[in-house]
């Protein structure tokens, strides 16, 4: 089992918790698509229950390594020349010989560009398993046209068999950093982060988590916030219709309360699941999520608050997803 980033320890508890469940906004719309050259598109809108609607449009282009080397300019001046390495470039000296030997190899890059209804336009270029093995770099761009605001960032990924490294560097604010690893044994997690300001010379933020994964179950206790918001959660498949978790969370900078939040899952089939969840302040949520046909999924969720049945405080949504 795959060691997971310091975000995903508690991935399994806090996906059952928080995903299809479809009340959070009226209407959700989702539209992916790819051409036969690779190119991938991608149309998402939202209508809130408050405020207005957004939408945004993604393409996405995938250029896969090739893995071969190809030589693109040999000048050579000896008789034999015998190595067994594979370099993208070398230069060899020996006696009686000289070779300048230049090597290309297909790298393998993704370009993502993005525009939303905020008038925002975002360019993302990943590179992976080119530099080292396990690793990835991404380089994001983002320009608001109406204010020319710009933003540059750089994420850096390492992934090893027990470990799990991430950095994010936000190149024009701060310069700003955030960095957090992860590492792992026979199921044991124990991560942790931080966040540093280069300009203040200051950390910004710390957190800490550890955790256990397991085939059926898994269980994170997260310390989060500069080590201010505790969590623990936990998470079970109990067969292979339903499952169950739970999540507690205690501010030490708030009040002395402790949220509380339990949900479950049951598949109905292989096309339809039903999820239902309540926390501590009687906010109860249902949804239902089911494959109508190859590419078509429909989900429809509602929110109602149980302590004040006769107020309109209730939510209704629906999800609607289209896969081509």
């Amino acid at each position: 089992m795959s060691v997971p980033a310091f975000s995903d320890i508690a991935k399994t508890s806090n996906d059952l918790l928080s995903r299809d469940f479809y009340h959070t906004a009226a209407a959700k719309i989702d539209v992916k698509s790819k051409a036969p050259n690779g190119v991938s598109f991608n149309v998402k809108g939202t209508s809130a229950h408050e405020g207005s609607t957004s939408a945004s449009i993604e393409a996405k282009y995938a250029d896969p390594p090739s893995g071969t080397f190809f030589s693109l300019l040999q000048l050579i001046a000896y008789t034999h020349l015998d190595t067994p390495y594979k370099l993208n470039h070398a230069i060899v000296l020996r006696p009686g010989s000289a070779a300048l030997l230049i090597f290309y190899r297909h790298a393998g890059l993704n370009l993502t560009q993005k525009w939303t209804t905020a008038n925002v336009l975002e360019t993302k270029l990943e590179l992976e398993n080119n530099i080292a093995k396990g690793l990835k770099a991404e380089a994001l761009t983002d320009f608001v046209p109406s204010s020319q605001k710009f933003g540059a960032k750089l994420n850096l990924y390492f992934r090893q068999p027990n470990f799990h490294g991430r950095a994010f560097f936000d190149v024009l604010k701060g310069p700003v950093a955030n960095v957090d690893a992860v590492l792992g044994h026979e199921g044991f997690l124990v991560g942790a982060e931080a966040g540093y300001d280069v300009q203040k010379a200051a950390l910004t933020r710390y957190s800490a988590a550890i955790g256990y994964t397991a085939a059926e179950y898994s269980a994170a206790i997260t310390a989060t916030n500069s080590l201010s918001v505790f969590a623990a959660s936990y998470y079970h498949k109990v067969n292979s219709q339903v499952e169950a978790g739970a999540k507690a969370t205690w501010d030490s900078k708030g009040s002395n309360n402790v949220g509380m939040e339990v949900a479950s899952k049951y598949r109905f089939d292989p096309t339809s699941f039903a999820k239902a969840k309540v926390n501590d302040r009687g906010i109860a949520a249902l949804a239902y999520n089911v494959k109508l046909r190859p590419g078509v999924t429909v989900g429809l969720g509602v929110s109602l608050d149980t302590q004040n049945l006769n107020e309109a405080a209730h939510k209704v949504g629906t999800s609607f997803e289209f896969e081509g």
